[in-house]
């Protein structure tokens, strides 16, 4: 079938691209992080131009040249979708004039920040460069593969360069000018080729959800420099869900297909050096506790209902949980909170299965 570009997409749907909609569209955090708490997977190095490095290359399942063979271009030019580079917030109050209870935000706590970065706005940025915790980041935001990711950035900024790889996100930084697919937070060329990035969780969630976990939070304003349609989501809708986010094929081929689930159905996939695995976002609702493994050692998924997120544990001793009312109890008749389990906590993140299973060919699947 012949692929379908952004552009005619856009198109196809009523939105005009005359404002340039462009691009696809560590160290583990601390047992004692709250929900939503940033922290980078490995602390790493730094390149001479500043940008922080993470210690390890993260699993790359393909090699580089096969990847920058499969980059497409998304229809607009390099910056066509403009990051957003001097973010403003307002407080909860004022973001309930324009935010619904059921709006999707990605929320992030670090240090004395509590931030949110609504969905609807995000979709036509990609990228909002920001400081949290006094620390420079990148929060970054793939529609295509519906992958929320957060990036210290060092000296530099991020940008959306148009390109797509696996429909996901292609940035560059605007210092060196590689090329870092969103998912998999490496450079696949450039000068910086082979080196990962320092990341950090976001949670997916909506306003409502978030608002009541964090009253005080800030949230990015739509006063962003630039004049968009907000309100209306070019690709469709999560709430309820319609358009490309509904169901079907992806808008370009991609990496590779695999039938274990929906093409567009919601994993959470955490991965590593050693490699990759993931579950059914469904399923964890339903059951509250899954189990999987990743390298050989065992790994635990534990679901937050009031967040409606997941966290995932390094479980080397193999320890049973189980999760009743929002709250965790071990064999022994301890009891945590799903984000505050005693073991080491893996970086994870939500994404559909098509573009997981195309970037990590070799993904394990928690049972």
């Amino acid at each position: 079938m012949r692929s379908l570009s952004r552009r005619q997409f856009f198109s196809a749907v009523g939105v005009g691209v005359g404002l340039s909609l462009g691009g696809c569209l560590g160290k583990p955090q601390s047992p004692e992080s709250p929900p939503g708490r940033a922290s980078t997977i490995n602390e790493g190095s730094t390149s001479k131009h500043g940008l922080p490095l993470a210690v390890k290359q993260l699993s790359i399942q393909y090699p580089f040249k096969k990847l920058r063979s499969e980059i497409v271009s998304g229809g607009p030019p390099k910056d066509g979708i403009p990051s957003v580079d001097e973010p403003t917030f307002v407080g909860a109050t004022e973001a309930n004039q324009t935010l619904r209870a059921d709006d999707i935000v990605f929320g992030v706590v670090r240090g004395a920040d509590v931030k949110a970065y609504p969905q609807k706005i995000l979709v036509w940025h990609e990228i909002a460069n920001d400081t949290l915790d006094r620390t420079p980041v990148s929060v970054t935001y793939c529609p295509l593969t519906g992958t929320a990711m957060g990036f210290e950035r060092g000296e530099t900024t991020f940008g959306v360069s148009g390109r797509l790889l696996n429909d996901n996100l292609v940035m560059y930084d605007r210092a060196t000018d590689s090329r870092w697919p969103q998912m998999l937070g490496t450079a696949i060329s450039g000068e910086l080729e082979g080196k990962s990035l320092r990341e950090f969780r976001l949670i997916w969630t909506t306003w409502g959800s978030w608002r009541d976990a964090y009253p005080n939070t800030q949230v990015l304003s739509e006063d962003t420099g630039y004049i968009r349609e907000y309100d209306r989501d070019p690709y469709g809708s999560y709430t309820p869900l319609s358009g490309y986010y509904e169901g079907g094929s992806p808008l370009f081929p991609p990496l590779r297909t695999d039938d274990r689930y929906g093409s567009k159905s919601v994993v959470i996939g955490t991965r590593a050096s050693t490699g990759a695995a993931a579950l059914s976002k469904a399923s964890l609702r339903d059951r509250g506790v899954i189990e999987g493994e990743l390298a050989g050692t065992p790994l635990v998924a534990i679901h937050n209902p009031s967040l409606d997120t997941a966290y995932v544990y390094w479980n080397p001793d193999d320890a049973q949980f189980t999760l009743r009312d929002g709250t965790v109890t071990d064999s022994r008749g301890q009891r945590y909170t799903p984000d505050d389990l005693p073991l080491e906590r893996e970086y994870a993140f939500d994404a559909m299965w098509f573009a997981w299973a195309g970037f990590y060919p070799e993904t394990r699947e928690f049972e």
